[in-house]
């Protein structure tokens, strides 16, 4: 009988674990006004552009670095060139940066969740 239990409880939590999303995942509204949406792409979080002239674009990949940092890469839509990026989370603010020469160079957006 206590097996049993033990076996339903830790079921359960491994169920409610995986329900809970990162606080990355969902719709920003970037600089330009686009809306980019971020989701779980296995252990990775994939960017895709929801609206906007580039619209079902993937303009990116990060992963969790903890502390609400993430890095990977990101892809400017327009010139379709990628840059080592970083994003940092502050309530309903993040921060996106792409940076080129080991960070000598970047370029900063703040977006905001939707």
């Amino acid at each position: 009988m206590f097996r049993r239990l033990s076996l339903a409880i830790a079921a359960s939590a491994v169920i409610a674990g995986s329900a809970y999303a990162d606080p990355i995942e969902g719709n920003w509204r970037t600089d330009k006004g686009s809306i980019a949406a971020i989701s779980g792409c296995g252990s990775s979080f994939c960017i895709k552009l929801a609206s906007g002239k580039f619209a079902g674009k993937s303009i990116g990949k990060f992963k969790a670095d903890g502390d609400n940092q993430y890095s990977g890469n990101i892809t400017d839509p327009e010139t379709d060139k990628t840059y080592s990026g970083k994003g940092t989370l502050s309530g309903n603010s993040l921060k996106m940066s792409g940076c080129v020469f080991g960070g000598l160079i970047c370029r900063s957006q703040n977006w905001k969740r939707q």
